[in-house]
């Protein structure tokens, strides 16, 4: 596999940065995960959109247009010869002295990684459970997908390392939050429901797209702060991430629910699919189509 590092394509053996990099030393770094299929990166307008405002909070001086990331990308799957792919675009702090800077960082580290991906398919099952571990508050006014992720690693461990379960977190007031590496949603009674973003859990791309796919579908959708009862008394739940994209749960806290046979699913995932090749932003979006 070869990388992007600053202008260069390298093997990943060759790869490396320094161990003054901040990213390194105190976590100062954000990344973007999404996917390409067949050439294209679905919603890499969104990623981007929050890649650069989360730049702007850790005083980061780098912004990413659409028209040079998909420069970096598409030289990035020739290299791999790669046409459908998991890319982490990641951005840390760069270098920097022992201690805590406060002066902005104006020379990060740019670095690529680029996964085969086999064509898109069908969706994928999962169970999820509640976790005994509380999420995190955010380190800062709201979650940022940034190398913070002790929480998540804490999770996944008492989740086990099955590929087909997601561990589910509350927030320390009980509230349904998120899971290890995804959103969450459930569908009861014609509304779909999912947990605000003052959780304190991250606002995933997807979640996004998925709000506005429902939206437009003319499914009524509430955000807000719900117990685990709530969930477990829905007809349907599904997770949301950008590379696992829509994922039925089949059961929750000791019930069982429909997963990929579930209407409300089957109905957004068939939408979804259909965009994965053309969008590049949830606000393309218009009864469905892209523009």
């Amino acid at each position: 596999m070869k990388l992007y590092i600053n202008g260069r394509f390298m093997d990943k053996n060759e790869a490396a940065i320094s161990p003054f990099d901040h990213g390194f030393l105190y976590g100062l770094g954000v990344f973007e995960t999404f996917r390409i299929y067949n050439g294209h990166p679905f919603l890499l307008d969104d990623h981007l959109e929050r890649l650069n405002a989360s730049l702007r909070i850790l005083d980061i001086e780098a912004e990413f247009t659409r028209d040079e990331t998909v420069k970096i990308l598409d030289a990035l799957l020739a290299e791999n010869s790669l046409t459908d792919a998991y890319i982490r675009f990641n951005i840390s702090a760069g270098n920097g002295e022992i201690g805590l800077q406060t002066e902005s960082y104006n020379e990060p580290n740019v670095i690529v990684f680029a996964k085969p991906m086999p064509p898109a398919g069908e969706m994928n099952e999962k169970q999820a459970v509640l976790l005994e571990l509380r999420r995190n508050t955010p380190e800062g006014s709201a979650r940022l997908k940034s190398h913070h992720y002790l929480n998540n690693v804490l999770a996944k461990r008492e989740a086990g390392p099955a590929m087909d379960t997601e561990g589910v977190f509350l927030n320390d007031e009980g509230f349904l939050a998120e899971g290890i590496v995804s959103n969450l949603f459930w569908y009861r009674d014609g509304i779909l429901f999912t947990p605000a973003v003052d959780t304190g859990i991250l606002d995933g791309v997807t979640r996004r797209f998925v709000i506005e796919l429902a939206r437009t579908a003319g499914i009524e959708v509430r955000e807000g702060f719900y117990k685990k009862e709530e969930a477990e008394a829905a007809g349907e739940i599904f997770l949301t991430n950008s590379i696992q994209e829509i994922v039925p749960v089949t059961s929750f806290s000791g019930k069982s629910f429909p997963g990929k046979s579930g209407e409300i699913v089957r109905s957004l995932f068939g939408r979804y699919e259909v965009l994965r090749e053309t969008l590049w932003s949830r606000t393309q979006l218009d009864g469905g189509l892209a523009k």
